[in-house]
């Protein structure tokens, strides 16, 4: 019986010396209180607390946090009622302030997030809300840093998550985005249709500048025959002139050979150049020396025919 009782005594011990033993986690801290007062804050560790005197009032997570809160109704500087949602990023910097400055302090951040958002959005108009929300988000993240420093709590940034106008501004503002989409694909198919007709333009221009090229080389080659085909004409009558006068000169060699007189090689260069006229001329220029013999030829010629 005696011995039962020990080690329940000692079993007891063990259990309370065994509840004494804390090991705080990363990222965490723990905030002791001995007799109901505040004793101090444990950090990431292992800590023996006094038994029965000493007692972890709460637990507080040092990591950065989110608070999604849910749409709050906001009125605009020109009367227009809307409805924003935010979400606050926020981190616990000082457990014990976290622990005894303010009774709930997530009740606390939704509150002055709503009435700060209140303020911000009453000297906005509508445009101005939908169009400035990087400037909401830094006056209400410098508002809420400075309001919750005696919490404990660092707010690290604010983000407007919706912003949700009246039924009948969204339905406006849903015909004049379908206005402006018809705008830019009116615009977008004139310039288009703008493009293609420079295209067009360009092509018949350059279709035009072919043919130009085209007709250009065939003038140039037609030229160019007709040239080439006169050329081959004048030495042919040039080839034809030296072999009938190479023919007269072979002629006259052989009558002088043979001691033909003068008169009779003077007739021949008569009649050669009756030949070279061919016909053609109706007039012919002959050297004073040679009109006599010309005229004796003549006369010579209309005895014969008698």
């Amino acid at each position: 019986m005696l011995i039962g009782i020990v080690v329940a005594l000692i079993v007891i011990i063990l259990a309370i010396l065994v509840s004494c033993l804390k090991v705080v986690p990363q990222a965490q801290a723990y905030i002791v209180e001995r007799l109901g007062a505040y004793q101090g804050t444990w950090s990431v560790g292992f800590h023996v607390r006094m038994p029965f005197l000493d007692k972890v009032a709460r637990r507080v997570n040092l990591k950065e946090q989110v608070a999604d809160f849910p749409p709050q109704p906001v009125i605009t500087k020109d009367n227009v009622t809307m409805r924003i949602d935010t979400v606050v990023f926020y981190q616990i910097t000082d457990p014990k302030l976290f622990t005894y400055g303010v009774e709930n302090p997530m009740m606390a951040i939704e509150n002055l997030t709503a009435t700060t958002l209140r303020n911000i959005i009453g000297d906005l108009e509508l445009d101005q809300t939908l169009t400035s929300r990087e400037t909401i988000n830094t006056k209400m993240r410098a508002a809420l840093d400075i309001a919750t420093d005696p919490w404990g709590i660092k707010v690290n940034r604010v983000e407007l998550k919706n912003i949700i106008p009246p039924a009948e501004i969204q339905n406006a503002m849903e015909k004049q985005m379908k206005a402006e989409r018809e705008r830019r694909e009116a615009v977008t198919r004139a310039e288009g249709e703008k493009k293609a007709k420079v295209l067009v333009a360009e092509g018949e221009k350059e279709s035009a500048i072919l043919r130009a090229e085209a007709e250009k080389q065939s003038a140039i080659l037609r030229a160019e025959a007709q040239k080439e085909k006169m050329i081959r004409e004048a030495e042919g009558e040039a080839e034809a002139i030296l072999k009938v006068q190479q023919a007269n000169a072979d002629g006259i060699r052989m009558l002088k050979e043979a001691g033909a007189d003068e008169a009779v090689l003077k007739i021949k260069s008569l009649e050669a150049f009756e030949k070279v006229a061919d016909g053609k001329a109706n007039t012919i220029l002959l050297p004073s020396e040679l009109q006599g013999i010309a005229s004796l030829a003549t006369a010579w010629k209309e005895a014969g025919q008698k």
